[in-house]
């Protein structure tokens, strides 16, 4: 399957079990053999996954259906590598504060659309200081009682987390820029859900 150029505009998809359960626009930035980036656009229209109550749920253990809605006011900078089990999310908190945000996930396969995940639920926050600590905890716990992921499959989780954080914190690229001052080609167009986005 060929690359993406810079400017294209693709779909990131949490795939569960042969169905979509959340997608995401955005637009290549870099997609090379060693590393792909992505930006998300703040304010870009999501699939999101909707239960029976209808409410957003976290994680795939009920029936789910898919509704397109808003997601978030801050734009996110990806960053994935081959065969790598996170990706690392540069994005502000409600503060404004930049961090880094290690999403915990299956390497991405590249599709036709863009590209398929499974999220791990565990996250990992880094902060530009050197501070950093587990997010969703609980979620993971959730995920493992409910029969998603296995204890041991949990703990693989937490290693490739602390990992990430390690290769952050070593500064290894990307990790030696700050990256603050990036900005989106003007002459690239917010990035939306594609046909077929929610068929697997």
């Amino acid at each position: 399957m060929t690359r993406w150029s810079a400017g294209d505009a693709i779909v990131v998809r949490e795939v569960w079990e042969g169905q979509v359960f959340q997608a995401r626009p955005a637009v290549v930035i870099e997609d090379e053999p060693a590393q792909t980036m992505l930006f998300v656009p703040g304010g870009a229209r999501c699939g999101l996954p909707i239960g029976d109550d209808g409410r957003e749920l976290r994680l795939p253990d009920r029936p789910w259906r898919l509704r397109v809605g808003e997601r978030g006011p801050n734009s996110i900078l990806s960053f994935a590598w081959p065969d790598t089990p996170y990706a690392v999310l540069r994005w502000s908190t409600d503060a404004r504060t930049p961090v880094w945000y290690v999403n915990l996930q299956d390497p991405m396969r590249r599709t036709v659309l863009g590209f398929d995940t499974v999220d791990h639920a565990l996250d990992v926050i880094v902060e530009l200081d050197g501070r950093w600590w587990w997010k969703d905890e609980d979620e993971l716990a959730e995920a493992v009682e409910r029969g998603l992921f296995s204890a041991e499959e949990a703990a693989t989780f937490r290693a490739h987390g602390e990992r990430a954080a390690a290769r952050i914190l070593d500064r290894e690229p990307p990790f030696d820029r700050d990256w603050s001052d990036w900005r989106p080609d003007p002459a690239w167009r917010p990035p939306v859900l594609p046909v077929g986005w929610d068929r697997v």
